[in-house]
């Protein structure tokens, strides 16, 4: 269905090819039926090919509750954090402001909802069209440190791409 698959094994960031994962998650954009199943086929595609992606998921915006994220599609461990409320949690705070957030230590941080107590390091990076929030990119790694600027890039860049299917 997907075009070539690409296969990272012990590759450090600056071995990443970052523009053909970001096509990839382009052509599965185009491909699927759904903006669900492109979601789900975007969490997998990354959780597969970036080694330090440990958890990949979506947070909508529930439409028909004031102010909270509700858990969309995503791969890895299950978490209990099926609703999170605008202001609560990194995920809540990038919903208040509108902003990528990088944290390096997750245990460092006051007002982190640990989904799991492996994850050292997360990065949520909003869903915007045009002014309205649609939901966040989330991904957490059990690496402290591992997110950085491609990362950044990458993920705002999907963002803006799925923001596309609302």
């Amino acid at each position: 269905m997907y075009s070539k698959r690409i296969t990272y094994f012990a590759m450090t960031q600056k071995d990443i090819p970052w523009e053909q994962l970001l096509d990839e998650t382009r052509i599965i954009l185009q491909d699927a039926a759904d903006r669900e199943e492109a979601m789900q086929h975007i969490c997998a595609l990354l959780h597969r090919e970036v080694p330090h992606y440990d958890w990949v998921g979506f947070y909508m915006v529930d439409p028909l509750a004031d102010k909270e994220l509700v858990l969309g599609p995503y791969v890895g461990e299950p978490t209990e954090h099926t609703r999170i409320r605008f202001g609560e949690g990194i995920c809540g705070q990038a919903a208040e402001t509108r902003k990528t957030y990088i944290v390096d230590d997750v245990n460092k941080e006051s007002n982190y909802l640990a989904c799991s107590p492996t994850v050292q390091s997360e990065i949520v990076v909003p869903v915007l069209k045009g002014e309205e929030l649609i939901g966040e990119i989330d991904i957490d790694s059990d690496t402290r440190g591992a997110m950085g600027h491609k990362d950044r890039e990458l993920l705002e860049s999907v963002a803006r791409d799925v923001a596309e299917l609302f």
